[in-house]
């Protein structure tokens, strides 16, 4: 990211069960340097609860990411990955144009030890506490019955399961936002938006790599693909037995792709990566693609090397849009529809970076900061049950 708003300082109220406190000393130059509206740090003794929302800004409206449990090595870990976090939520959520600010929470812990029903309903206090100002979702190791039980205690969650009045499983949608990203990166580069008889490879193939896959192969597209997961793999090759194998990310960022699509864990994208990488477009669902961010970065590299990105944040918006949509009374066509969106933005991201001769991560910033600058309205918006 490039730019950023002015800083603000504020303290959320507490609640009976939970202690939000402003942060610690180490938490300000970090603050400073990012612009972050507000971070709140919570401790709950009776069940161990250790989590922190970083809120980047509300100036779309209430700040919407998800909650990530995930058995950091130090608090301070956590907390640089909470504001790296959300302040990429805030890009999207405006890029992809929810009037939505960005945030995030992480819980700090082993979620396969550590979580239990008693600190989800603490988490959910500690949310419901912030007055609005953040919504939670599903994130890396929380999911839709987790958000069930936030949202016995807040109505400032979404991804709750169908029966609880949510949208379920984003991952749907999620893949269909990367696709629609594919096609417009396709039409922009070799003026055509249909993938038919291109060669796509796949760097992970879990729930939305799988329905990727599916997606590409109904639009004729040739699809290789690699997971760490070996029984992922299987699984996607006994239901689409012509898709082929690499034997692993290293063989297929250098075997003859058309486009490469990063869709398991982030910094798919180094310098030793793009040197080797032999597609002509970059499109996946992977957050945070980019080892190396802001000028002279990876996105200069994969520039110099005539290879076009289009930005992570943008095409996997999917899912964001999805629960977004749930707070309105979800409707999976309207959804859809709105995720169809992303093939207008990311040909818009990738004309204003050729028109200016930067790169498409640069474009994307701009853009999100200019909407973020020109509606700023600051309001809360509180959805209901």
């Amino acid at each position: 990211m490039t730019m950023s708003p002015p800083s603000t300082s504020t303290s959320p109220s507490t609640s009976p069960s939970t202690s939000p406190s402003q942060g610690s000393p180490s938490a300000q130059p970090l603050l400073s340097a990012l612009g972050h509206e507000q971070v709140a740090f919570c401790h709950d003794r009776a069940t161990g609860l250790r989590a922190i929302i970083g809120i980047y800004s509300t100036a779309l409206g209430p700040a919407l990411g998800g909650t990530r449990f995930y058995p950091y090595q130090s608090e301070q870990a956590a907390l640089q990955d909470v504001l790296r976090l959300s302040r990429a939520m805030a890009y999207k959520n405006a890029l992809c144009g929810l009037d939505h600010g960005g945030g995030k929470a992480v819980i700090i812990g082993d979620p396969a030890t550590g979580k239990s029903e008693a600190l989800l309903r603490a988490f959910g206090r500690f949310v419901q506490s912030l007055g609005g100002r953040y919504v939670t979702a599903a994130d890396v190791g929380t999911y839709v019955a987790d958000m069930d039980i936030i949202g016995k205690e807040t109505r400032f969650v979404t991804g709750r399961s169908e029966a609880n009045g949510g949208a379920g499983d984003s991952s749907v949608l999620t893949a269909y936002g990367v696709f629609q990203g594919m096609c417009a990166s396709a039409a922009h580069v070799w003026g055509n938006p249909s993938l038919a008889g291109k060669t796509v490879g796949i760097a992970g193939v879990g729930k939305v790599g799988h329905l990727l896959t599916a997606l590409l192969l109904e639009n004729g597209a040739r699809v290789v693909v690699t997971d760490v997961n070996s029984s992922a793999v299987k699984a996607l090759r006994e239901k689409h037995r012509e898709i082929d194998v690499a034997a692993d990310v290293s063989a297929l960022v250098r075997s003859e792709l058309d486009v490469y699509a990063p869709c398991a864990l982030g910094g798919a994208l180094d310098d030793a990566t793009v040197k080797v990488l032999q597609a002509k477009v970059v499109c996946g669902a992977a957050n945070n693609q980019l080892v190396v961010e802001g000028a002279g970065g990876t996105a200069q590299t994969l520039m110099a090397r005539g290879i076009t990105y289009a930005p992570d944040f943008l095409v996997n918006a999917g899912g964001v849009i999805q629960v977004s949509d749930e707070l309105h009374g979800f409707d999976f066509a309207r959804a859809k529809q709105r995720t169809a969106g992303i093939f207008d933005a990311t040909g818009s991201v990738l004309r204003v970076a050729a028109d200016k001769g930067i790169s498409p991560a640069e474009a994307a910033d701009h853009l999100a900061e200019e909407r973020m600058a020109q509606v700023g309205s600051n309001q809360i918006w509180l959805p209901t049950r």
